[in-house]
């Protein structure tokens, strides 16, 4: 699947719940360690998530995600795309829920 699919829903959710696109792209740089312009790159492409995630740098502090997504725990999910995917999928869920960005983000500020 590619992300440019994907990337809409997300907007769609944060913007719903009062959020920017800016948080959006802030929560999916730290996650990847992507520059602005390589995600706006994946957001223009046909790349896939398989490709998203074989090009991102996954921060260090990504294993203090936790909690369920779908009904699936994270720190159950073995297959390395997935938990990513997983990741990905909660954090744009914690900041539509209005969560603080430094708490999304993992900083401990």
């Amino acid at each position: 699947m590619p992300f440019s699919s994907v990337y809409p829903h997300y907007v769609n959710k944060v913007e719903r719940k009062g959020r920017t696109v800016d948080e959006l792209h802030e929560v999916l740089r730290w996650l990847t360690g992507f520059s602005e312009k390589q995600l706006q790159h994946f957001i223009d492409s046909e790349d896939d998530l398989t490709r998203f995630f074989a090009k991102a740098h996954i921060h260090e502090n990504a294993s203090l995600i936790t909690g369920s997504i779908c009904g699936v725990k994270i720190q159950e999910i073995e297959d390395p795309l997935m938990l990513n995917i997983r990741y990905m999928d909660k954090l744009v869920d914690e900041l539509a829920k209005g969560r603080p960005m430094e708490k999304i983000l993992r900083t401990g500020k």
